[in-house]
């Protein structure tokens, strides 16, 4: 198998960098499940005053948070109403069936993002026929529509329409920060309008592991016990948790690089024939069609990789998906575009 030197795959391909490491073998624990841990509970607090809320849970993934709240949030034969390009609804192993017994209806919203008019007509009227309207979710950033930003007025828009209409609302903020520091608006001006949310720590902070999820003290309660029925519960946990510490602390300002970085990457990739950038690098993603090429994504993956140790995914027949993140420099950058350039005009020669 060739070697990968450059993995654009994701931001979950992030390494953590000896200062976390050193941070994370020095880190004081306890027992997690017992509420001994130290670490833990600091990077608790910490996440619960930066996203305004009054408690939080350290959970091993996103994915986790997300399937949580849904659990506490919903009875079987409620419905969740998200973006049809949702992570929660498309990349989650059906969670939403499993463990809650829950439906998804999904709007088309513009590049992830529906609007207020969309939520509304989307919530169904009370009936004995129908699915529950329960709950409203929305992806910060969204991811497979470009990784695009919610502008806070949209979240605004669409909160104050989920309060019309009784439904809990959602965020799953696996790339919430990418958000912060693209606009400018901190964290709690962004989660305030959520019942709940949850921040990654596993992608654009370069943690190895983890996520936390925030909400009132009752909601938490009752997540805790999920994590118990889930397997998620831990014990030393703080020699992870201590990464999370350390992200928060070192590693959300440098997130901008990775912006920058990624509209670098589009603007390399802009005039290589056979290669279509789609419009509006929003953040650290950059999605590109290679259906010129004749080659399918994954042939396209395969042969960079085998051409190059060059890495980038493979999201549709003909998608392709880079993510940034601290492990590239631009330096990588130029690399990685030369050797999609030089491949694209191999296939066109």
């Amino acid at each position: 198998m060739t070697a990968i030197d450059i993995d654009l795959y994701s931001d979950t391909q992030s390494k953590p960098t000896p200062d976390m490491r050193k941070a994370m073998a020095e880190a004081e624990v306890g027992d997690e499940q017992q509420g001994t841990d130290p670490t833990v509970t600091r990077l608790c607090e910490m996440t619960a005053e930066l996203l305004g809320k009054k408690a939080a849970v350290f959970l091993p993934s996103g994915t986790m948070c997300n399937q949580i709240s849904v659990a506490v949030h919903c009875r079987a034969g409620d419905e969740i109403i998200a973006d049809r390009t949702a992570h929660i609804v498309n990349t989650e192993g059906g969670g939403l069936a499993v463990f809650a017994g829950a439906m998804s209806r999904v709007v088309d919203g513009n590049r992830g993002i529906y609007n207020g008019d969309q939520l509304r007509a989307a919530v169904r009227r009370a009936r004995r026929h129908t699915p529950k309207p329960r709950m409203a979710v929305v992806e910060q950033t969204s991811n497979s529509a470009g990784g695009t930003v919610w502008p806070l007025e949209a979240v605004r828009e669409v909160a104050a329409v989920a309060r019309e209409k009784d439904l809990i609302l959602h965020m799953d903020g696996a790339r919430l920060l990418n958000a912060v520091v693209e606009t400018g608006v901190s964290a709690r001006d962004f989660a305030e309008p959520f019942d709940t949310l949850w921040l990654d720590l596993s992608k654009g902070l370069g943690c190895p592991i983890g996520a936390v999820l925030a909400g009132d003290e009752d909601f938490i309660e009752q997540a805790w016990q999920w994590k118990q029925r889930m397997g998620g519960a831990m014990r030393q946990a703080g020699i992870v948790a201590a990464a999370g510490v350390y992200a928060l602390e070192h590693n959300v300002d440098r997130m901008g690089e990775d912006h920058e970085n990624a509209r670098y990457f589009a603007e390399l990739l802009g005039n290589v024939p056979g290669i279509a950038v789609e419009d509006g690098v929003a953040t650290n993603m950059v999605f590109f069609s290679v259906e010129g090429t004749d080659l399918t994504a994954e042939a396209f993956r395969d042969r960079l990789i085998d051409a190059a140790g060059i890495r980038i995914g493979a999201n549709d027949l003909y998608r392709m998906r880079a993510v940034t993140h601290l492990d590239i420099k631009r330096a990588d950058i130029e690399r990685a575009a030369a050797a999609v350039r030089d491949l694209a005009r191999s296939q066109l020669a």
